[in-house]
């Protein structure tokens, strides 16, 4: 059987859950409105660029909106751990 690193307070609450590219898109929504707890636009353009990695095409959509709102620096971020994501998962 497999491990799977739950490093996120995100990827922890899904416990069984299979993680899919409808899933990270999901957790990019919730991220970005605030759902389960203050807006964070880092975090939500993160999400949905692994959905969209995964081939989800809102995904791309909302991330490209996400970016529009944020600065350079921001979506640098973002980017950044959608990448540190993947080198640990």
């Amino acid at each position: 059987m497999a491990r799977f690193e739950m490093n996120s307070p995100d990827i922890a609450g899904l416990g069984a859950q299979a993680v899919t590219a409808d899933v990270f898109f999901q957790m990019g929504l919730d991220r970005s409105i605030g759902r389960n707890g203050d807006v964070d636009r880092i975090a939500a353009h993160m999400w949905f660029n692994l959905a969209a990695a995964r081939g989800n095409r809102d995904a791309v959509t909302r991330r490209q909106e996400m970016a529009a709102e944020m600065s350079s620096a921001e979506v640098a971020e973002a980017q950044r751990q959608a990448r540190e994501w993947i080198r640990c998962h």
